[in-house]
């Protein structure tokens, strides 16, 4: 909330993941369900979705989510119908049937989709699923293994058999980081904190909860 004196508590709470106390009450802002959707498919390489994605998103275009993978790039347009259309029109593309992408895309928001099935029988067989936010500008991420692309390029799962440092150092030189999302997670799940950034960290659990009793370990270890 803008003018309010004091620390800004509920946002040091959201993704905290229970380690500074407990949530009780929650209030949510909800908006309509936009009058139109639409779906479109796209046929290109990686880096060139990642420009394209990047072009489009400085363009008034009701592009409401993306993703890239294996070679093709899907859109979903939301809001108006007259600007749905519009976009339709001018962006090309194969327009998916609703009872395709409807599952497609509810499958990516909860992980079950293609791609993450593939890498849960990867992640059984020793590899590791990585999600990394980056730039939406980076280019194609030099790791080995498969990779999906959301958010508009700022978003990437990797899942690698690389060893951890190489994804979390890869991660950083593009001005991002790297979070464990499945697979053996004895290298931790974060990447570990610099010394001044441990410390707050270290303070403010204290501050919150100086027993120790909320989630320990959850974050890091000793938090």
């Amino acid at each position: 909330m803008k003018n309010v004196a004091g620390y800004d508590v509920s946002r040091l709470l959201a993704g905290s993941m229970g380690t500074l106390g407990v949530i009780l009450e929650v209030s949510l802002k909800v908006l309509p369900v936009a009058p139109a959707t639409a779906t479109l498919r796209f046929s290109m390489d990686e880096a060139a979705a990642i420009r394209q994605l990047n072009e489009w998103g400085g363009q008034p275009l009701p592009i409401n989510a993306s993703a890239w993978w294996d070679g093709t790039l899907v859109l979903r347009l939301r809001g108006a119908l007259a600007a749905v259309n519009s976009a339709i029109t001018r962006l090309g593309g194969e327009l998916i049937d609703p009872a395709h992408a409807t599952p497609f895309w509810s499958g990516l928001r909860h992980q079950q989709d293609e791609f993450f099935a593939k890498a849960a029988a990867a992640v059984e067989g020793g590899a590791r699923l990585w999600r990394l936010s980056v730039p939406p500008t980076t280019p194609p991420l030099s790791l080995p293994g498969e990779q999906l692309i959301e958010w508009g390029g700022a978003q990437r799962w990797v899942c690698s058999a690389a060893p951890a440092s190489m994804v979390r150092d890869t991660a950083s030189r593009a001005g991002g980081h790297a979070t464990l999302f499945r697979g053996d997670k004895g290298a931790g799940a974060f990447a570990p904190l610099k010394a001044p950034l441990d410390r707050i960290h270290r303070e403010l659990k204290k501050a919150f909860d100086p027993s120790g009793v909320f989630n320990p370990g959850r974050l890091y270890p000793g938090l």
